[in-house]
């Protein structure tokens, strides 16, 4: 494995390959455009080869693990998933959050049927709380140019590959969204959108990083009952209030006007959550290369959930309804760069030795 960026990530995943967490993996090389960063690296790790050019290290066609989000604009990545299959080489995607027993539950209880029809979809996550200090602290972080937006590319593109890998992808959607409402940012960091599907089901996704406590709440109804994954502190529980007969059959047969079906709540035991993250997909990356297993998280399918970030995007510029079955891809990009054209945003970069940013994106 080569690593290109020794940044966190970068140096989180160079740490956990090198202190042996992922069997069948070694660091052979890495590389970063500054030399401060490169110096730091023959420090850190004197026997592995150091790369200043991604482009040095692409001796011939490699397999490819890539970070989230798969890129910025759909445009982009549709080139990559096409590169990718002409070749017979291994692509990956990180979305490590697909190895979460509990996301994995929940997709299983879906797929075999248990919840019956899903009503509606409803995802608040708001406790991605950023300072002023989170975002001076890399001139890279929060604009349009350098990162391509905020919130919807840099902190959710998790939760929306989960939102396509569990329910599959919405037909269209609408949003709002406010860009520097919270912060002195250039981009979005307050976001609305409503997702429709030709079945009839209806979500909501509520995404910011301007509350503070926030919330990280996924709530189904379905014709089973209501099923809640809620997360407070480092605790995730699910919760299945499960109706003992279908709502629809219960619905042919009562008499009643008010009453309900009966319902039972019960906890689902979930075990091993939050999974191996990052490591889990480094070992299944590795599985796939060394004996063609199936990838869990394939890298073509970094194009579901960044085509919802940018169809939130474009419908919040536009406010229009977007039609994400047959997303403009052409109308995106050149949008987007008309608004990098027209920053007028400039960054003081703080010291970013004085700002805790460990452990996040």
């Amino acid at each position: 494995m080569g690593i290109i960026g020794f940044g966190n990530m970068g140096k989180a995943h160079t740490n956990k390959i090198t202190s042996g967490m992922v069997p069948n993996m070694e660091i052979c090389a890495l590389c970063d455009i500054d030399e401060k960063k490169r110096d730091l690296i023959k420090e850190m790790y004197p026997d592995i080869p150091v790369f200043a050019d991604a482009e040095e290290m692409f001796k011939s066609g490699l397999n490819v693990l890539t970070e989230k989000p798969a890129g910025v604009y759909t445009k982009q990545v549709k080139e990559m998933n096409e590169a990718a299959a002409k070749s017979d080489k291994v692509f990956g995607i990180m979305y490590n959050q697909r190895t979460n027993p509990l996301y994995q539950k929940l997709k299983n209880l879906i797929e075999d049927g248990e919840l019956g029809g899903i009503k509606r979809i409803t995802w608040i996550i708001t406790d991605w709380y950023r300072t002023q200090a989170y975002h001076d602290s890399s001139a890279l972080r929060s604009n349009w140019k350098l990162e391509g937006g905020g919130a919807l590319i840099n902190q959710n593109p998790h939760q929306l590959d989960l939102w396509q890998w569990m329910f599959g992808m919405p037909d269209r959607i609408y949003a709002r969204a406010a860009f520097g409402k919270y912060r002195d940012i250039e981009v979005e960091d307050d976001v609305m959108a409503h997702f429709e599907y030709v079945n009839g089901v209806m979500g909501q996704y509520i995404t910011s990083t301007g509350e503070a406590p926030g919330t990280n709440r996924l709530e189904i109804a379905c014709d089973r009952g209501r099923v809640i994954i809620e997360r407070s502190g480092a605790e995730e529980k699910m919760i299945f209030d499960r109706n003992v007969v279908l709502e629809p059959e219960y619905n042919k047969t009562t008499t009643e006007g008010f009453r309900p079906p009966e319902c039972w709540k019960c906890e689902i035991p979930i075990v091993g959550a939050p999974g191996e993250q990052h490591v889990g997909i480094f070992k299944d990356f590795a599985n796939a290369v060394l004996n063609g297993t199936k990838l869990l998280a394939p890298g073509e399918e970094g194009i579901n959930g960044l085509t919802i970030s940018n169809a939130i995007h474009l419908s919040a510029w536009t406010g229009e309804m977007i039609d994400v079955k047959n997303f403009p891809d052409d109308k995106f990009y050149d949008m987007l760069q008309d608004k990098i054209k027209n920053s007028t945003y400039v960054k003081t970069v703080r010291d970013a030795g004085n700002v805790d940013i460990s452990g996040t994106h």
